[in-house]
């Protein structure tokens, strides 16, 4: 009696064993499963199956996934980036989508996926997907659309701007070679660097355009008022740099009571009032003066010039006045 509860109870043992072992073996096992977000779409509609792979954390597997098509009429649009998480039992849950989408109608059984576990390869389940077309009523033709007229895109101004600027550019270089092919019929260098002339000092610079007046020979054309009118100019211009006054906004009466009260200029302030009065009488009375007048008045400019310009000290002169200063110092010693 003993040995036969003995024997049952070391085969129960056994059993209870082979009950975990079994059990331990299938937890390990590479798990695949496949599902679908919507088994019916239309013609060129999209839908996601849902890749789950369970494994070890320390094991290695492949998962097979097709590029393009995963079967005729079904084709791969795009893959997700797989996640992965720890779950119960130390296992690796990886996790990836794949957006799939068809242009045929049909039910299509699509092809289970596979991943490779060493020498081992564990496929997932098989999903259906229905693709049917859009209804048409035949009855009604009338409800037919015709295919859409092509839109124009709105005005972007800065999508011409590549033309704006090429046509800019163009007409820049057009420019260019026109001047260069100009300067060379008139045989002149093609760039030319204008040189500054330097500023005459104010008696100089009144002298000069005195002499240009008097070889135009205006008042022996008749023309009075434009002679007087350049002589008074002049004389104004001169007396605005030799005394820094503006003379230019001044009457003939104004400019003779500062000159007459200036030292400098006193001996020549006749000559100035006989011009300027003169002057005012052709410009503003239409006198016509005689030829002896016209001379004198060129002639009393010219004096009025040269008794005012100022004074230039030669430097020998100034070095002979230091060699006495000097020489009467060292005779005082």
């Amino acid at each position: 009696m003993q040995m036969k509860v003995f024997k049952k109870s070391f085969w129960l043992l056994i059993f209870i064993q082979s009950l975990l072992v079994s059990d331990k073996i299938f937890a390990q096992r590479t798990l695949i499963d496949v599902k679908i977000d919507s088994a019916a779409i239309l013609i060129g509609e999209q839908t996601i199956l849902h890749l789950t792979v369970t494994i070890d954390k320390d094991k290695n597997v492949q998962i097979v996934i097709p590029g393009d098509t995963l079967m005729r009429g079904v084709e791969v649009l795009n893959f997700s980036k797989s996640d992965s998480s720890i779950i119960e039992n130390d296992r690796l849950l990886i996790k990836q989508d794949i957006l799939i989408t068809s242009f045929d109608s049909a039910l299509y059984l699509l092809p289970p996926l596979k991943v490779i576990d060493g020498l081992d390869t564990v496929y997932s389940n098989q999903v259906a997907l229905k693709v049917s077309t859009i209804p048409v009523d035949t009855d009604n033709p009338e409800d037919f659309f015709d295919i859409k007229e092509v839109w124009k895109p709105p005005f972007v101004l800065a999508d011409y701007y590549p033309w704006i600027f090429g046509i800019l550019i163009t007409l820049f270089l057009i420019c260019v070679v026109g001047y260069i092919i100009q300067r060379m019929r008139n045989q002149k260098p093609i760039v030319s660097f204008k040189r500054e002339v330097p500023k005459l000092p104010p008696h100089e610079q009144a002298i000069m355009e005195l002499n240009r007046i008097k070889q135009q020979k205006l008042w022996q054309q008749g023309r009075n008022k434009e002679y007087y009118t350049s002589i008074t100019e002049i004389l104004r211009h001169y007396i605005i740099d030799r005394f820094g006054m503006n003379a230019m906004e001044m009457t003939s009466g104004e400019i003779l009571d500062i000159i007459k009260r200036n030292n400098e200029a006193d001996s020549v302030y006749e000559n100035l009032k006989q011009i300027l009065q003169l002057a005012d009488f052709v410009k503003f009375a239409k006198w016509n003066p005689l030829p002896d007048e016209n001379d004198l008045s060129m002639m009393n400019a010219y004096l009025f010039i040269n008794q005012t310009k100022p004074t230039i000290v030669a430097t020998s002169d100034i070095k002979e006045d230091e060699e006495v200063i000097n020489d009467s110092t060292i005779t005082k010693e």
